[in-house]
């Protein structure tokens, strides 16, 4: 397994969970990588990512979680972080990561080449 998430779980609405996805390969950590969902009945979208660098990782986020939500990366322990809070009902999904062979971060799930199993958020209204 080359990508590990976890932290999902159930929750109320307005809470908050931090996700975290780890790496069995070394080279992954200086990867850009990202966190994609999938709702029931609907189609993997994209939620953050962030890229690598030595100075200022850039990250992304989409409309839908911007404001309350935050990507980061602990390179050292190759592991990668979503936190989101004052979550909502419509954040219920699986939550995948994913890494990239680029240091760029990106928002089309097409432009990843690794993925993690996936972490089921359920939030509660």
């Amino acid at each position: 397994v080359q990508l590990q998430a976890s932290g999902g779980g159930l929750v109320q609405a307005g809470g908050s969970l931090r996700l975290s996805c780890t790496s069995s390969e070394d080279s992954f950590s200086t990867l850009a990588r990202g966190w994609f969902r999938r709702a029931p009945g609907k189609e993997r979208e994209f939620v953050a990512a962030i890229s690598w660098s030595w100075a200022d990782e850039v990250t992304y986020y989409s409309d839908s979680v911007k404001g309350r939500s935050a990507i980061s990366r602990d390179n050292a322990e190759n592991t990668v972080y979503l936190q989101i809070n004052s979550l909502r009902p419509e954040d219920t999904a699986v939550y995948y990561c994913a890494a990239r062979r680029s240091t760029f971060a990106a928002t089309d799930e097409r432009d990843y080449n690794y993925w993690g199993q996936g972490t089921q958020v359920t939030v509660s209204s």
